[in-house]
């Protein structure tokens, strides 16, 4: 676990506000923050995690007077009597959350497969891992999770929609249209890619993966050798601005009869011409409208 968190990055994995956290400090002594010669705010791994279960008190109708009143094992026996309500994400999602910080496996695991089990695979991708992910994403960027963590939990995630993926048993459909996923090189962010192609797989679609780091020089053979209509690709944390442009001038001049699909944080940044064939999508529901509308014949 890393040694210190900001308060800012309290608040964004809380929900409480900082300006709310310093009252709760000065008035209820909730949280002991070690401070720095000039007197900013460090917040220990222990402090995170008993943040994160005050957070989840108040949320769910304590008042901060009574939860500043509890003793740690009372705290922990409500708050394990409200995650026992698996009906609901946001819940579920603070439990990940824990489970992430403690590198708690056996739990990561527990509330993926009742999720999975209960609720069905894609609803448990996008309304509990996607939130779950934007929720620590801010984490990512400013380096607050230490890499450790940033494994464990993606890998975990990783191999659940892989092993969905293996599971698939419908032969593709070769009168559909076809697409190949990717991500540019230097780009390795691939769970998102990885829904792509349960969604497309699971709609009988033929798709080709390629994955992580991909040089455009080896998606143009294989768009070219299998004459393939459409691409998706995910740029995440890269190419930067200079870099993308680069490559979607690229994509735009070599693939130009191809319908080029791109998304992630990057894309979402760009204020500079792109070829005709390129489109830029928000998030993964307008890639299920695409393929939907893909599965029905409309444009």
């Amino acid at each position: 676990m890393i040694n210190t968190y900001s308060i800012k990055e309290l608040e964004h994995l809380s929900g409480i506000k900082a300006h709310t956290l310093r009252i709760w400090e000065q008035r209820y002594k909730l949280l002991n923050p070690k401070r720095t010669a000039t007197n900013i705010r460090n917040y220990s791994g222990e402090d995170l995690k008993k943040l994160l279960k005050i957070s989840l008190l108040n949320k769910n109708g304590f008042k901060i007077s009574r939860i500043a009143n509890m003793s740690n094992p009372e705290m922990e026996e409500q708050v394990i009597n409200l995650m026992s309500d698996t009906s609901r994400f946001d819940l579920q999602i603070t439990a990940l959350t824990n489970s992430m910080i403690e590198l708690n496996e056996d739990r990561f695991e527990e509330i993926i497969n009742f999720n999975i089990e209960s609720k069905g695979f894609e609803p448990t991708i996008l309304e509990l891992v996607y939130p779950f992910l934007n929720k620590i994403g801010y984490l990512w960027m400013s380096g607050s999770i230490n890499p450790a963590q940033e494994h464990f939990m993606t890998n975990l995630i990783r191999q659940k929609i892989i092993s969905e993926i293996n599971t698939i048993s419908v032969k593709a459909n070769y009168d559909k249209p076809s697409f190949v996923l990717y991500l540019p090189e230097g780009e390795l962010h691939e769970i998102g890619l990885l829904f792509c192609h349960y969604l497309l797989k699971s709609r009988s679609f033929p798709v080709t993966y390629l994955g992580a780091s991909t040089p455009v020089k080896d998606l143009m053979m294989v768009v070219n050798y299998k004459e393939i209509q459409n691409v998706f690709g995910m740029c995440i944390c890269y190419p930067q601005k200079k870099k993308l442009q680069k490559h979607m001038d690229e994509l735009g001049k070599k693939l130009p009869n191809t319908q080029i699909y791109l998304t992630g944080m990057q894309c979402k940044k760009i204020n500079f011409p792109i070829s005709n064939n390129i489109k830029i999508l928000d998030d993964a529901s307008e890639l299920m409208e695409i393929i939907e509308n893909s599965s029905t014949g409309e444009s």
